[in-house]
């Protein structure tokens, strides 16, 4: 198995998509009415989807720190970086970066407001490519870590969190693994991550090895019968396993 996709919730799937696509230099995969994707490239053969599915509302972010965005690369062109982004359609939020000495990143919102980030210069995301890194809120980076290492096929690296884990080929931004602010609550995250299985794996070994890792799947009788299964983390960040591809 592997890490497939990165998934925003989208209530206008091609506005936010084709936002994003200009944000990365992503080539375009899907077009449809419920749904839009475009590629990252990590390496020539690896990369990292990012989907944007139809909701008819967003679930409301917290008032503080979001448990899952993106931090994009930024370093000596910042300042150049935010203006480009801010003319595709961003804005300037504050999250309570400015409380106290304020931060050397810059906060934005996307077209449906959506925080991350744009960096400062540092060194570990030299090799990150447009989006510096993912950062992961979690109540236990070193417990979080083991899971999603496992998951992903994504290794320990030295990074700025506790945790920091990059696609094997050395390439491609970090998976962060921060302390969180406070506990997920109930509502969904509104960017999730799709771990996709691989001809020969076991969906239920592969549950039983979410479960053994702390985690759990969530039951949903109301959506009906669906071709993937959903989970959380151990800290409550959600996530799906998506079937392996035919043939």
């Amino acid at each position: 198995m592997y890490l497939e996709n990165l998934v925003f919730d989208a209530v206008d799937p091609q506005r936010l998509g084709r936002f994003w696509e200009a944000v990365v230099g992503g080539e375009r995969l899907t077009d449809e009415p419920e749904g839009f994707e475009t590629r990252l490239a990590i390496t020539d053969e690896a990369a990292l989807d990012l989907c944007f599915q139809r909701v008819a509302t967003a679930s409301p972010e917290p008032a503080g720190p979001v448990r899952f965005h993106l931090d994009l690369q930024g370093g000596a062109r910042q300042a150049e970086v935010v203006e480009r982004l801010v003319a595709l359609g961003a804005r300037h939020v504050d999250i309570g970066q400015h409380e106290g000495t304020g931060v050397p990143w810059v906060v934005l919102a996307d077209p449906e407001d959506n925080a991350f980030c744009v960096m400062e210069e540092r060194a570990p995301y030299a090799v990150s490519g447009p989006v510096a890194a993912l950062p992961l809120a979690s109540a236990s980076p070193d417990r979080d870590a083991e899971l999603w290492s496992w998951l992903s096929g994504w290794r320990e690296v030295v990074g700025p969190a506790p945790r920091c884990l990059r696609h094997p080929s050395g390439r491609g931004p970090l998976l962060e693994l921060l302390p969180e602010a406070a506990p997920k609550g109930p509502a969904k995250n509104r960017l999730h991550l799709d771990i996709r299985l691989e001809v020969g794996d076991d969906s239920d070994l592969v549950s039983a090895g979410i479960a053994e890792r702390g985690g759990r799947e969530i039951n949903q009788p109301e959506w009906g019968e669906l071709p993937w299964r959903l989970y959380q983390d151990p800290s409550g960040n959600d996530f799906c396993v998506l079937p392996a591809r035919a043939g």
